[in-house]
């Protein structure tokens, strides 16, 4: 025969205080994991200049290797690669890259845009358009972009080096090669 103390209960279950200390620490690990898995504006328009800064340097390199001439043409949502054979004289028409994975059209994440840029430290007139020729010396240029309150620049130096740089006024200490 169970001989049970007068007062004393079984206790089953949680109390309210030690839900709520579960549910706070869930939610702080919801709430990292999602920082942690969604990149800030910053790092993803930082990660997608560095994309466009290393196609660049493949679409000058394509250039000098095959001898033809390419392009490169922007909106403010994307971008494209164009060729023309070198050996045609006059003749020859610019057709969009298609046969190159790397070379294709771009599409821009949502938000960001190409908002501007400058060759030779002048406003492009009219299209955004570089051309890469093979026999000729490296361009100067400064592609400008954007997403929200993020800014930043790919710039090439005349002898054919490429940065990301952060946008002027934003101080991050330091350059990026590419």
């Amino acid at each position: 025969m169970p001989i049970s103390v007068p007062g004393a209960c079984s206790r089953r279950g949680f109390t309210l205080i030690e839900l709520l200390v579960v549910l706070l620490i869930m939610g702080l690990f919801v709430g990292l994991a999602s920082t942690i898995v969604r990149p800030d504006e910053r790092g993803l328009l930082r990660l997608e200049a560095e994309r466009l800064a290393q196609l660049l340097q493949l679409a000058a390199a394509e250039s000098r290797l095959t001898g033809s001439f390419v392009a490169w043409t922007a909106d403010r949502s994307g971008y494209r690669f164009w060729r023309m054979p070198g050996d045609a004289e006059g003749s020859a028409q610019w057709s969009e890259i298609r046969d190159s994975d790397l070379l294709r059209l771009r599409t821009l994440p949502r938000g960001m845009t190409i908002s501007g840029l400058r060759v030779e430290n002048l406003p492009a007139r009219g299209a955004m358009r570089l051309e890469f020729a093979p026999y000729r010396a490296a361009l100067s240029f400064t592609i400008e972009m954007s997403l929200g309150a993020a800014r930043c620049a790919v710039a090439a130096s005349p002898v054919g080096e490429l940065r990301v740089l952060p946008a002027e006024g934003e101080s991050h200490g330091r350059w990026a090669p590419r």
